[in-house]
C-alpha cells in the first residue's frame, strides 16, 4: 500500500528530538501557551522575517481573527479564490461580511488576479489570496490591486509554508497571513494548531488579543474575545520540526519533479509553476479527465489518493442561497472534475512514486 501522507515515517525520522521535546512539556506541566508556544512564536517569527507570530487553537481561527483584528466585519465584503477548503470562505461569513469568489487561473489552480478588479466594490474591505496547493500567488500584483483600491490583505498560507515569490516568502507580503499547523501540512503539529504573522503592531495587538479572550495582561479583558491558544506540546513539536522544514521542502519539490518527469508523455496535466515562484507542493495535484476513472483504477492497486476539493466553494449547498451557477466562474467548475492529489510526503521513495507513475501510464496505454 502506498499511502497518501505518511506521518509515522516523518516520526521516526526525527522520533528521539520529538519524544524529548513531549517529555519536557509534561515534565513541566506547560500545557497551554506558555513558554513552549512564545518560543515557537519567536522562531516562527525570525524563519519569515516578520515582527510577530501569533499562536492560536488552529487555522480556520487565524483566519477569522486577523479578518476582525483588520476591523472587517458587518457589510463589508472579502474577495476570495472559487477554490480552496471552506476556511477561507467560512471565516468571511463568521466575522458577518460576505465572500465575493473570483475564478481561478487554470494553470496554477490560483485566484486569477486579471478578474478581481471587476469584484471590487464600495462594500470591498479586503482580499485573501490563497497560496493553493503550496503554489504562492503573484503578491507583486495582488498587492498593486490592493493599493489602488485601499484594500486590506491576507494571505492564507495554510499549505504554503516556505513558499516564495520573487525571492520573498509568502506571508510576508500582505498585511497579514493565516498559517494552519493541521499534522498534515508541511509544517504540522500533533493536533490543530495556528499561527497568525504580520509587521502591524495594531493588527498583532488586536490578534493577541482576541485569541486570549480579549485579554492585554491577565484578566484585564479590554474586549470580548475568544479562546483560541496554541496547546504547549504542540508548540514543543513544532519547534523541532521547524529545523526540519527546509530538507523536507527540498524532497517535496524534488518528488514532484520526478513525478512530472515520469508523467511527461501521459494525457495528465502536471502542475505549473509560477514565473519567479517556488512551489513547496503540499500536494501534488494532476489533471484527468477521466479522473474518477483513475481514481478507482489507482485505489485498486491500493495507492492512496484524494481530492482537493470535489467542489468549488460557490457550488457548495451553504452557498445555495446564492444561486451561483457554473457559467459564473467556468474554470473552477471545470476543474473541480479533473483534479487528483497524489501521495507526496517527504519520505515517499522513489520506488513508490514510479509505481503510481506505472499505474498512471498503464491506466492510458
Amino acid at each position: 500500500m502506498i499511502p497518501f501522507v505518511d506521518l509515522k515515517a516523518q516520526y521516526r525520522s526525527i522520533q528521539e528530538e520529538i519524544d524529548e521535546a513531549i517529555k519536557n512539556v509534561i515534565n513541566e506541566t506547560a500545557f497551554i501557551g506558555g513558554k513552549y508556544a512564545a518560543k515557537f512564536e519567536v522562531e516562527f517569527a525570525a524563519f519569515l522575517n516578520v515582527r510577530h507570530c501569533i499562536a492560536c487553537a488552529n487555522g480556520t481561527d487565524s483566519l477569522e481573527i486577523l479578518l476582525k483584528a483588520m476591523g472587517v466585519g458587518e457589510g463589508d465584503e472579502v474577495i476570495v479564490p472559487a477554490i480552496s477548503w471552506i476556511s477561507t470562505s467560512e471565516a468571511v461569513s463568521s466575522v458577518g461580511a460576505t465572500p465575493v469568489f473570483v475564478d481561478i487561473a487554470a494553470d496554477y489552480y490560483t485566484i486569477d488576479i486579471s478578474k478581481i478588479e471587476a469584484k471590487i466594490t464600495s462594500k470591498t474591505k479586503a482580499i485573501i489570496p490563497v497560496h493553493l496547493y503550496g503554489q504562492p500567488v503573484d503578491m507583486v500584483s495582488v498587492m498593486r490591486i490592493a493599493k489602488k483600491h485601499n484594500l486590506k490583505v491576507l494571505e492564507d498560507c495554510a499549505q504554503a509554508h516556505e513558499a516564495e515569490f520573487n525571492g520573498q516568502r509568502v506571508g510576508t507580503f500582505g498585511d497579514c497571513a493565516s498559517f494552519s499547523f493541521y499534522p498534515g501540512k508541511n509544517l504540522g503539529a500533533y493536533g490543530d494548531a495556528g499561527g497568525m504573522v504580520t509587521n502591524d503592531y495594531e493588527i498583532a495587538r488586536k490578534a493577541r488579543m482576541i485569541a486570549n479572550h480579549g485579554q492585554e495582561g491577565k484578566h484585564n479583558h479590554i474586549i470580548e474575545g475568544r479562546n483560541s491558544r496554541m496547546d504547549g506540546i504542540h508548540a514543543a513539536v513544532l519547534s523541532v520540526k521547524l529545523k526540519h522544514l527546509d530538507k523536507w521542502t527540498t524532497l517535496r519539490i524534488q518528488h514532484s519533479k520526478t513525478y512530472s518527469e515520469q508523467l511527461a508523455q501521459s494525457s495528465v496535466t502536471t502542475p505549473s509553476v509560477i514565473k519567479n515562484g517556488k512551489h513547496v507542493f503540499h500536494l501534488f495535484v494532476i489533471r484527468s479527465e477521466k479522473r474518477d476513472e483513475l481514481m478507482e483504477h489507482l485505489k485498486a492497486y491500493d495507492v492512496q489518493v484524494a481530492i482537493h476539493y470535489p467542489k468549488a466553494l460557490p457550488f457548495l449547498e451553504c452557498y445555495t442561497d446564492r444561486e451561483f451557477k457554473e457559467v459564473d466562474y467556468p474554470v473552477a467548475a471545470q476543474i473541480q472534475g479533473e483534479i487528483l492529489s497524489l501521495p507526496l510526503f517527504p519520505e515517499l521513495t522513489e520506488n513508490q512514486i514510479s509505481k503510481v507513475t506505472e499505474l498512471i501510464n498503464e491506466f492510458q496505454a
